[in-house]
């Protein structure tokens, strides 16, 4: 008889280990979703720290070129002063060795100013476009074409720091012709 109180603990025991699988199954499964919200929200805090580093650096170069188109703006009318003095030198004048000094620094301060970036916009016989050229009147010639440009305009790796301005044709010269 002291069996049948074995076998009766044994059959009181078996219920209770299923129900502790079940809650242990049970708790596995809440903590591989807890896992794995926990995984998904690691990745996208990774991905937001990519995206950061990515814009910070994105716009640390876009302050430094800002900065350097500024100072650049500001060498543009030295480099005008520079290319009117040299237009003006008299013929008897531009073979002497002053002369070609100035123009040698000038060539080379234009040379340095390239290796940044800078680079002319072309305006004469061009059409007229207005994201490139600023224009100050209308003159003789062909409708739409500028005809003559009044101060040099540049562009700074890419983008129009200084429109050209220009004097863009109004077709009076076409119509005389015909």
């Amino acid at each position: 008889m002291k069996k049948e109180p074995e076998e009766e603990q044994n059959k009181e025991e078996e219920p209770e280990v299923g129900e502790d699988i079940e809650t242990l199954k049970q708790a596995l499964a809440e903590e591989k979703e807890k896992a794995e919200t926990n995984l998904a929200g690691w990745q996208r805090a990774q991905a937001d720290y990519i995206n950061y580093k990515r814009r910070a650096e994105q716009e640390r170069d876009e302050i430094s070129q800002f900065a350097n188109s500024i100072l650049v703006l500001n060498l543009l009318p030295i480099l005008d002063d520079w290319e009117r003095a040299l237009d003006s030198i008299p013929d008897d004048q531009a073979d002497l060795s002053w002369v070609e000094g100035i123009r040698l620094i000038e060539r080379k301060l234009r040379g340095v100013l390239e290796a940044q970036g800078l680079s002319p916009i072309e305006a004469v016989g061009q059409p007229f476009d207005p994201t490139l050229h600023e224009a100050a009147m209308q003159g003789k010639g062909e409708e739409g074409i500028v005809v003559e440009e009044l101060q040099k305009g540049y562009k700074f790796r890419d983008r129009v720091i200084r429109p050209s301005r220009v004097v863009v044709g109004n077709g009076e010269e076409e119509k005389e012709e015909e």
